[in-house]
Formats: structure tokens, C-alpha cells, sequence
């Protein structure tokens, strides 16, 4: 008989049922415990767990690494990382990340198992379980190998101005999240986007309008909250009205108090109002809130005056990734600074242990992907060690994780059955509704030529020329749009542009256009983590010129930035299509062609060109889709 697990203290082995399972070396998985049989009473004491603790553990309760979703033999140096996190360090819940549906389920179950106090983990499921939980594609074939129910992006659902739909995307999340074992979903995003060159929110956000973004962020909360998991609005106090990158930088909002109550605090207000059990914090300054030198994330000012005592919130307060450069390059009078090489580059700053430090200082419960996990636990302790933070400080937020622990039931049951996942996740009643939502986003913001549904060409005659533009590394984009596309229409010639190869022949895609009928333009650019702007390259904008002088009857399709407008004013026909994802694909190619009516309404402005507000309808060949 082999014990897998080092227990904490006897007390929490006692009230925590089979938290460290004696399990037999014949186990059906090597290397991961068998399923422990949980027969201890249930806590009713969270005191007696917290007085068990010792300071490290108690450090370690608020530090969740990342982990990935993908197939690790039990061998694997990534499997073994994860059991020195759990095993060793005693870590308190993880972030997961990327994987099929039955892999994270899995690989969620066997670290539950063996981890003597039962895991939270959360996840960035923000436009549905399935942004997480996808199987991804099969090369070389690019076949999509589906996953969980996935939306568009929240923008689209501003869009679409339902609330409905925001409440029933937030019901599916939480019953498909919680299938594969997840319990905190890391959405919705209530940064309010009134910066068009924001590289790292954009359509992520419902919009620019602080009241539609509050009511939309209050029906997904309601919808996540009412069916078991627990939802976390990001990133207080606002991500929105910025041009930069926190993942690359320390971005400032420099709107006046006045103006940050009127527009970015609301949606956050209206969270909060409506009960919502997590909050995640914002890696930038805002001087008006007091955050001066300092981003919100390290600022009592913000995080404990004004979230917690000000405004009520009483949840999870949760840290944005604590490997940006947002919070490690931050930089404070009288504080040294070191030379940072992380993933998003060299920077100075006050690094990872004195940023750990002030987050709890300031309020924070969860430091969230630390690069360093044992540092990350170490600079807690040392913080307690130092008199910077005091044992009370560093209880309460210990006592709101376990306390969340035993609200999910942890105590009783830490896992989940496979057969069930696979009857709840992807349900085909979930992706009906998700394909609802996309098609009640589309968005109609320019048709001059008025050639919007498309026309089928006639036999023989020149045919419809689909040109997709994204980074080499999206392998679904375009598959998706060009093959309903081509069931609508016919015929269909399609043309790939790598939108990072700066040798590509734009020449040939030129002559193409002189003989088309129609030029589809399907734009995947957006922001990404590593990206500075989300604008198209100059190289790219000038063959959109050159496309619509050749052939007027250029219809841009914006699945990425729905500001590409800027950068391409003259072409004739514009759809906003908010995300690349299958289903928004779907519903965009079957709106171009007619099938389905189209009835979005930008929930930004375009400037100068199209205020907040602006689109076209258009039938379809069915009945109009009532406007709510």
C-alpha cells in the first residue's frame, strides 16, 4: 500500500473525507491515485481547517497556477509539475486552460484526487465552456474536432441587445463548466470599450454603452450564478478606455473621477448589485482612483477602499495573471526594481515576490498564474514574516476559499463522472441557442451597393472570389465561412493570406478580383496577449485599396477587429461578425447569402464614420427576426 499524498494536518485529513486516498500500486492509472471513497463528515467548521493550516499552506490556499487541458502520460515532466504543485506546495486551485472536454474532465478528476484539501479551479470561459474546452483541429486536414458550446464574442451579444441570450449563454456555461469540474467561470468582461485602438479588450467587451454593458454583465452573471458556478467580472475598476497592452506594459486611464462613476465603475456597480462572487483586478493606473504609481491591482486605495468598502463587494477578489508585464514592471518610489524576462518579453520592475506582496496588501484573495509558484507562496509567507501583512489579513481571505470550497460541496464530492459530461457538454440544445445568438449578432454597417444578400452567379459566369486574411496559426479560420458560403452561392474561389508573411504575392489576388463577381474580404485580425495593436498592416490595408478600386463590389467581413472599418473606408459593403469562431462563421456566410435575416446594431462606434447604434436590416428568406 502506497499513500500518494503528504497530508497537511491530521485535523483537515479528518474533516476533509478522503482528501489523501491510501491507494494500491495496482491503480488503473500509473501514478495517479485510485477514486477516494468520501466518508468523513462534512465541514461545518471552516475555524478548524484555518487553525490546522500552517502559514506556508495557508499562503499556498491563495496561489493558483495554470494548467493545460492536453493528454500528459502520468510519466510526463508536466504531469509531474502539476503533482509538485498539488503534492508538494499544496496549491489551493488552478486556472485551467486549453483542452478537449473529457481531457480537462480527467485530468481534473485525478488531481482532485490527490490533493489533500479539495482544488477551485476556475477558467477564461468568456464566450462559453467551449473557449476553453475544444478539441481543436486535426492536421493536416484542419478538421475540427468540436468541443463544449461556444459564443460569440460578448460584443456580439451586445449586439443582438438581448439580454436573454445573456442569461441563457451564462446557464450553458455554468452547466457545461461544471460537467468537466470547473467552478469558477473568469467572464464576463465589464470593461467598457470606449477606446477604439484598445489592443487587448475590444470585442471581448459588450460594448462602449455603461448601461448596456450593465445589463447584459447582470443576465450572464445571473445565468452562470443560478446554475451552480460562480462568475468573476474583470477587470475592476476598467480595461476599456486605453490604447495599451497590460500583458506588454503598465497602461494609465486618465478619466476623472466623475467620469469613471458615469461610465467604466457601472457595469462593475451592477455586478456587484447583482450578487456576484468574483472579481478579477485591472493590471493598470488610475490616478483618479488613487492609483497613481501603482497599477489597481497593488492599490489598497482601489481594492480595499473603494471595491470592498465603498462599494460592498464581499466575494473572491482575483488577480489577473500575475505574469504580465502589467504588475511586474510596475515600478514604486522607494521600492528596488530588477530586470524581468518573462513571456511577454524584458522589462524592470518590482518583480513577481514584491508584487505578490502588495496584492494581498491591497485586498487581493487569489494570485492568479504567478510564473513562479513556490516564490509566489514564499513571498506570502515572508510577507507575514515581515509585519507587512497580518495573520488576520492573511486568514480572511484563506477563510472566503475554503468557505468556497464547502459551498460547492468539495467536502462531499471533488469530482466528476465521464458519462455525464459527455451527455451535457456540446448538447445539441446548447449549440442551437449559441447559433441563435450569432445569428441574431450580425451586423450590417455599410451596404452602398446595396449587394448585400449576395447573388448567385449564373452558370458561367464569373463567380464569388473569398479572400481570408489571418495569421497562419488560426487553422480554422475561413474553413467554416467559405464551405457555407459555397453551399449558398456556388461557385466559390478561395484565396489564403498570411497576414505575418511579408512576401506574399498580392499581385494574383489583384488580377483575381478584375474577374469576380463579388470579393469577399473575411478579416481575422484582432488583439491577442502578445499584440500591441490590433490594426491590419499597412501592406494589408493597401490591398483592400487596390481590391475595391479593381472591383467595387468588395464586401469586408470584420470576424476580428470590428474597427477595421478605419483602415478600409471605401469598400462598399462592411458585416461586423464578431469572432472567428464556427459559429459566428456560419451565421455570417448564411446572412450574406440571404438565408437568415440580419438585424445586429453596433454596440460601438466606428469614428468618425458610424455612431453607436448604426445598421442595416435586412430580411432573409425567412420572416425578420423581431427586434427586442
Amino acid at each position: 500500500m502506497v499513500n500518494r499524498c503528504r497530508p497537511l494536518a491530521k485535523s483537515v485529513a479528518l474533516v476533509f473525507a478522503a482528501a489523501c486516498a491510501t491507494t494500491s500500486t495496482s491503480s488503473t492509472t500509473p501514478g495517479v491515485p485510485a477514486p477516494a471513497a468520501h466518508v468523513a463528515p462534512r465541514l461545518s467548521n471552516v475555524d478548524s481547517v484555518l487553525a490546522s493550516l500552517s502559514l506556508r499552506d495557508k499562503a499556498a490556499q491563495l496561489v493558483w497556477p495554470q494548467v493545460f487541458g492536453d493528454y500528459t502520460p502520468a510519466n510526463s515532466p508536466s504531469w509531474l509539475r502539476v503533482q509538485r504543485l498539488i503534492e508538494q506546495d499544496h496549491v489551493g486551485g488552478f486556472i485551467m486552460s486549453v483542452g478537449s472536454p473529457i481531457e480537462i474532465a480527467e485530468k481534473l478528476n485525478a488531481m482532485q484526487r490527490m490533493s489533500a484539501l479539495p482544488l477551485l479551479i476556475g477558467a477564461d470561459l468568456e464566450f462559453g465552456t467551449g473557449f476553453r474546452a475544444r478539441g481543436g483541429y486535426f492536421l493536416p486536414n484542419a478538421i475540427d474536432l468540436g468541443g463544449a458550446t461556444i459564443f460569440p464574442y460578448q460584443m456580439g451579444i451586445g449586439a443582438a441587445r438581448d439580454t436573454a441570450l445573456a442569461y441563457e449563454q451564462g446557464r450553458i456555461t455554468a452547466v457545461e463548466g461544471r460537467a468537466l469540474g470547473i467552478h469558477l467561470a473568469f467572464t464576463p468582461i465589464l470593461d467598457v470599450n470606449n477606446n477604439p485602438a484598445n489592443p487587448v479588450i475590444g470585442p471581448r467587451s459588450f460594448g462602449e454603452d455603461p448601461q448596456l454593458d450593465a445589463a447584459l454583465g447582470r443576465s450572464l452573471i445571473h445565468g452562470i450564478q443560478e446554475h451552480g458556478m460562480v462568475a468573476t467580472a474583470k477587470h475592476f475598476p476598467g480595461h476599456g478606455d486605453t490604447d495599451q497592452n497590460s500583458h506588454l506594459t503598465v497602461p494609465t486611464i486618465t478619466a476623472s473621477r466623475a467620469r469613471l462613476d458615469s461610465v467604466e465603475l457601472v457595469p462593475f456597480k451592477a455586478a456587484i448589485d447583482a450578487g456576484v462572487g468574483a472579481i478579477m483586478t485591472f493590471h493598470g493606473m488610475v490616478p483618479a482612483l488613487g492609483a497613481v504609481d501603482e497599477p489597481a491591482t497593488l492599490s489598497p486605495s482601489v481594492m480595499t477602499d473603494l471595491l470592498r468598502k465603498q462599494l460592498g463587494f464581499k466575494g473572491l477578489l482575483v488577480t489577473d495573471a500575475m505574469d504580465m508585464n502589467g504588475v511586474l514592471a510596475s515600478v514604486k518610489p522607494g521600492k528596488a526594481t530588477q530586470t524581468i524576462s518573462g513571456q511577454y518579453g524584458t522589462v524592470s520592475g518590482i518583480g513577481l515576490a514584491e508584487a505578490c506582496k502588495r496584492a494581498i496588501e491591497a485586498g487581493a484573495d487569489i494570485l492568479l498564474m504567478p510564473s513562479d509558484v513556490p516564490g509566489a507562496i514564499d513571498a506570502v509567507v515572508a510577507g507575514v514574516n515581515e509585519g507587512r501583512l497580518t495573520q488576520a489579513r492573511l486568514d480572511a481571505s484563506v477563510r472566503r476559499v475554503l468557505e468556497l470550497k464547502l459551498r460547492f460541496g468539495l467536502d462531499r464530492n471533488r469530482v466528476v463522472d465521464l458519462d455525464s459530461a459527455r451527455a451535457i457538454v456540446g448538447d445539441t440544445e446548447h449549440v442551437a441557442i449559441a447559433r441563435r445568438a450569432a445569428e441574431r449578432s450580425m451586423t450590417l454597417v455599410k451596404d452602398s451597393l446595396s449587394q448585400v444578400p449576395l447573388q448567385r452567379p449564373a452558370s458561367g459566369s464569373p463567380g464569388i472570389l473569398s479572400i481570408t486574411l489571418a495569421r497562419r496559426t488560426d487553422l480554422g479560420a475561413g474553413s467554416t465561412f467559405n464551405a457555407e458560403l459555397r453551399r449558398a452561392v456556388g461557385s466559390l474561389r478561395e484565396e489564403n493570406v498570411n497576414v505575418d508573411d511579408p512576401g506574399a504575392n498580392y499581385d494574383r489576388l489583384l488580377r483575381a478580383a478584375d474577374s469576380a463577381q463579388t470579393v469577399v474580404v473575411s478579416s481575422y485580425i484582432a488583439g491577442s496577449s502578445t499584440a500591441s495593436t490590433a490594426s491590419a498592416s499597412d501592406a494589408l490595408t493597401m490591398l483592400i485599396h487596390g481590391l475595391a478600386r479593381r472591383n467595387p463590389r468588395t464586401v469586408v467581413v470584420a470576424f476580428g477587429n470590428p474597427y477595421f472599418l478605419q483602415q478600409v473606408p471605401e469598400v462598399s459593403a462592411y458585416l461586423v461578425a464578431w469572432g472567428g469562431f464556427p459559429v459566428s462563421q456560419r451565421a455570417a456566410a448564411l446572412a450574406l447569402a440571404g438565408a437568415n435575416p440580419i438585424t445586429g446594431r453596433l454596440s460601438v462606434s466606428i469614428p468618425p464614420l458610424y455612431k453607436f447604434g448604426a445598421g442595416l436590416d435586412r430580411p432573409g428568406a425567412g420572416s425578420p427576426a423581431p427586434r427586442p
